[in-house]
């Protein structure tokens, strides 16, 4: 199995390290940039490749040619934060893999446990081919996670990181043997965009709301982000709100 890395955040390093681990060093890794990295110095320390096999950011044109003469059987990507160019989705003979934190078809796109919380949409963790349309592609393996009552978007998230693992690992062998599963994407799901999570921000204090709807509203906004909470406005002033909710014991 021969294929380049793509990642960014811890979750992407505890993958790598089991890739090799099991014998399987990237030919090639990208990593984040600037303010979108987070984990890129212990990536590239880990892949320990010369430094004309380590892509950093967006510049995907430089390493075109590169990539293409590897005849690579996967691109693997692991929350790397860049949309990927078209013409890279066809460069591996198999795909270009992505680890997605959603039961897709659910959740396409961003702020996955949030939504899956609001709207009331299984969730899990899925890894699929990556495809022209944003993570329609078809899916390899996933599970799904059951949303608690008092699960929160933040530790929703957290939940999600662990399954994510899970399910690489568990699709590894077919990985390895170059004839991962296909299956299909046949119910359109959900999807969302970045800018829909400020639309439902603002709890308007003169709007009436079912208590079920404030409350999944404020599980939904409760990440790891205050500005990404629900807030109200009074006085013309703005006041944010996260919860954390414990069940009884």
């Amino acid at each position: 199995m021969k294929y380049a890395f793509a990642g960014d955040r811890e979750i992407s390093l505890n993958i790598l390290k089991f890739l090799i681990s099991k014998g399987y060093k990237p030919a090639a890794l990208f990593v984040s940039k600037n303010s979108k990295s987070s984990h890129s110095e212990e990536l590239i320390a880990l892949a320990g490749l010369d430094k004309e096999l380590v892509f950093e950011g967006n510049d995907f044109k430089g390493s075109l040619d590169i990539i293409k003469s590897m005849e690579l059987d996967y691109i693997f990507g692991i929350h790397f934060p860049y949309i990927i160019p078209n013409e890279f989705l066809k460069l591996p003979k198999i795909g270009f893999l992505n680890l997605h934190p959603a039961f897709l078809p659910f959740n396409k796109g961003w702020h996955t446990p949030s939504w899956a919380i609001i709207d009331g949409t299984k969730f899990g963790a899925t890894i699929h081919f990556m495809s022209e349309m944003l993570d329609k592609g078809n899916i390899i393996y996933q599970k799904e996670l059951i949303v608690q009552p008092s699960d929160t978007a933040n530790t929703l998230y957290q939940k999600a990181l662990k399954l994510e693992e899970e399910v690489f690992y568990e699709a590894f062998d077919d990985l390895a043997a170059l004839r991962p599963k296909s299956l299909i994407q046949i119910d359109k799901g959900t999807s969302h965009s970045r800018k829909d999570l400020k639309e439902i921000q603002e709890i308007k204090l003169n709007e009436k709301y079912s208590g079920k709807e404030i409350i999944d509203r404020l599980r939904g906004l409760s990440t790891n982000k205050i500005e990404e909470g629900a807030y109200f406005v009074l006085n013309g002033e703005r006041y944010y709100m996260q919860v954390s909710i414990s069940k009884e014991s």
